[in-house]
Parts: structure tokens; sequence; C-alpha cells
């Protein structure tokens, strides 16, 4: 039986107290008036969702909300920088399918096998990069260093997202390190490896 979590202001909680498991997603496709809502999952072991998803069948209940909050192109950027891995190509490929046509698009992906190479929306002036991520390797040991190649000229307009220590690490390099401005990238962690 599905319970749903109330909202309390500050947090979902079921009505035991509990916090329920709660993750966020980028909706690939929504058709409203058939009820659908496509989402692209990453299956690897130890998830809540790899594990909601693997099990899961069809007309299984499922609770939604949404939407959460969500990222504004700046119109004024001359370029930009889509960067993650696996757990981000859901949210590249949406922006690949809203940025402007005529600005260049630069897509740093780290994948940890050749299977998450997906197919990734068209867009005129992308150029896409798959950084092998090496066996046994902690996530963003290809991201990093790839982010740290990225020239960041004023113009510039960074989305970067995956494992938080990765991305802890991106942002001790753009906005420390380099001082860029913090209009000018968002930094998101995805999720945190467990050891």
């Amino acid at each position: 039986e599905l319970i749903m979590p109330e909202w309390n202001g500050n947090e979902f909680l079921l009505p035991d107290g509990e916090r329920p498991i709660i993750r966020t997603f980028t909706p690939r496709f929504f058709r409203p008036e058939l009820n659908e809502l496509d989402l692209d999952v990453v299956i690897h072991e130890g998830g809540a969702t790899s594990g909601w998803a693997s099990a899961a069948s069809p007309g299984d209940p499922v609770a939604v909300s949404g939407p959460g909050r969500g990222y504004s192109f700046d119109p004024e950027a001359t370029r930009f920088v889509l960067a993650g891995d696996e757990t981000a190509i859901p949210a590249i490929a949406q922006l690949l399918e809203t940025l402007p046509a005529e600005k260049a698009v630069r897509v740093l992906i780290e994948i940890g096998s050749i299977e998450a190479r997906l197919e990734l929306p068209p867009h005129p002036a992308a150029d896409a990069t798959w950084l092998d991520l090496p066996e046994n390797a902690p996530p963003g040991t290809a991201l990093v260093p790839a982010i740290r190649e990225v020239e960041l000229d004023p113009g510039v307009r960074l989305w970067v997202a995956g494992e938080a220590a990765a991305m802890h690490q991106i942002r001790q390099y753009l906005f420390k390190e380099r001082g860029l401005a913090r209009s000018q990238a968002t930094v998101r962690g995805y999720w945190k490896l467990r050891d």
C-alpha cells in the first residue's frame, strides 16, 4: 500500500513521523493526457531508486511531486559547459533540448561503463566528450581534471552535477581557486558515495 508523506513546511514526513525515502529526478517527457511520465534511472547496487526500479512492475503505485527547482540559462552567456556523471545525463539531455541553437555547448560526461553512453539529443553547436572512469576509481576521477581544462572566460556558464565529493572539489576549484562568480556556475551534488 502506498502511504503518502505530508509536507510540514520544512520536510516531508510519514504519518508515524519518519522521513520517507525521496529522490529527485529530471523528467524526460511528460504526457499529462495519458498520465505518463518518463524518467531515466541509473541502475547500480545499493541505491534506493535502483532497488525500486529493479523491482517495479507496470501498474505499481508511486508518489510523484513537483516541480522542484529548475535551471534558468543566462541569455547573455556566450557559451555553455554541461558536465556530470551518469546520473546527470537526463538533465544534460533536457538542457541540450532547451539551450539556444546558436550558442556553443561543451558536454563532458563521466561514465563507469560503455553501456552508459546514451544517445544525446542533437544540438547544432554541441560537442560531447565521454570521460571513462578508470576501474575502481572514485567518482570524479575523470570529470574533475576535465573541468580544470575548461576555459573560464567571462561569457561561459557552467552546469555541473554528480557525486557530492566530486562536486565539492569542482566548487572549490571554480569558486575558490579560480574566483569564478557564483552566477557563472551551477554545481549540484546528486548523490553521495558510501564507504
